[in-house]
């Protein structure tokens, strides 16, 4: 924080954020960034929070012998946020959810999109994971990226895979954040905040979870799953943890969501906008005891990179985001083929001129021309 140093907790940065509402939307808008959300006053807290969260070299700046340097954040930002849902230790990690946080200059608003994990792209070389590069899913160069002979995978390495992967795809030239957040984690951080309220805008029925929260079991064929279904319908729900998690993954148009992935980008990003919402509000932020139990699971669900700048760090520069100000975009696309074979997604071609945008500040008259780029949501 420059000048500030040790003493940056008192000085004017503080002043006129209420007394339980210090940490603002990094986590947040990952829950992705989630209690990011939550500016903490204390110190106490603000410490129990930063030496929760996870941290790793990303982006291979420690690895290349640079020195983390602490500065002031300013914008324009860009911050990539990585959910994954690991099965074992031994597992290559997939990413389940690719998100961009963009902040323009004035640092008072982000745009929020998804990149579809079946998009079908280059994904460059890597020699630390002796990986020589292939088109597939971008999804999989996480897994790529990840992979060390004779030990088990290291999903930070395959974040730095992931992420030079996605600069190829947008044409952001650098990072200035980025984490992972541990889908199964986001239970813990919805049942601390004692649920979420959120809007179901078509009735969607489980392919995992029974009505009581129990997986479903698969069939005898080994063909998807059989039995009753937790379904969630239109309307205004108080969601709890596991009842989240089980919403947004659904994606099959026989579950209820037609448009499949770009469904489920869509029920991530209105999910995200929820959690920042009840973190928001007084219920956590006025009781220290939720804030606390909130903060902490949300730290033991991220692993949080700010390239010399810490996650209260950047809580504090995007202090001026509220929920009403983050913008959820979506991408359009489609299905690629090579015959008869799927092999994964496309952006249409208007996507490009938002990535223009996005590099030139120009995303408010896109967005006015483009308004199909705006994901609604309540």
């Amino acid at each position: 924080m420059g000048k500030a140093g040790k003493s940056g907790r008192k000085s004017s940065v503080w002043r006129g954020v209420p007394r339980w509402a210090r940490i603002c939307t990094v986590f947040g808008t990952v829950l992705m960034v989630l209690s990011g959300a939550v500016l903490v006053g204390t110190e106490v807290l603000i410490a129990r929070y930063e030496g929760a969260v996870g941290k790793a070299d990303l982006f291979g700046d420690q690895a290349a012998g640079a020195q983390a340097k602490k500065a002031d954040i300013k914008g324009p930002l860009n911050i990539l946020l990585v959910g994954i849902d690991p099965r074992s230790p031994t597992a290559l990690p997939l990413a389940d959810s690719i998100m961009v946080l963009h902040v323009p200059a004035t640092m008072d608003r982000a745009y929020l999109f998804s990149l579809p994990r079946d998009l079908y792209v280059d994904i460059p070389a890597f020699s630390k994971a002796d990986f020589n590069g292939t088109t597939d899913k971008i999804n999989a160069s996480m897994s790529f990226g990840s992979r060390v002979p004779g030990k088990n995978p290291d999903a930070a390495r395959g974040f730095e895979l992931l992420a030079t992967t996605v600069q190829k795809v947008t044409g952001i030239k650098r990072f200035d954040a980025g984490a992972i957040i541990n889908f199964t984690g986001f239970q813990k951080i919805v049942d601390a905040m004692g649920g979420v309220d959120m809007y179901v805008e078509r009735e969607v029925r489980s392919e995992h979870k029974q009505p009581d929260g129990k997986p479903r079991p698969g069939n005898t064929r080994g063909e998807g799953y059989v039995g009753p279904q937790a379904v969630y319908k239109k309307g205004n729900h108080h969601l709890s943890g596991w009842q989240a998690l089980d919403y947004v993954r659904q994606r099959y148009p026989k579950n209820g969501v037609p448009d499949a992935d770009y469904g489920r980008q869509r029920h991530q990003q209105q999910f995200v906008k929820a959690m920042v919402g009840q973190a928001f509000s007084a219920d956590v932020v006025a009781n220290p005891i939720k804030l606390d139990k909130v903060l902490r699971a949300a730290g033991q669900s991220l692993i949080f990179n700010g390239r010399g700048n810490s996650v209260v760090d950047f809580g504090i520069a995007l202090k001026n985001i509220r929920p009403n100000t983050i913008e959820m975009i979506k991408l359009p696309g489609g299905p690629v083929f090579e015959g008869s074979k799927y092999k994964g997604e496309q952006f249409q071609p208007g996507v490009s001129d938002f990535f223009t945008a996005l590099h030139n500040e120009q995303l408010d008259p896109f967005l006015l021309e483009h308004p199909e780029f705006q994901n609604k949501t309540k």
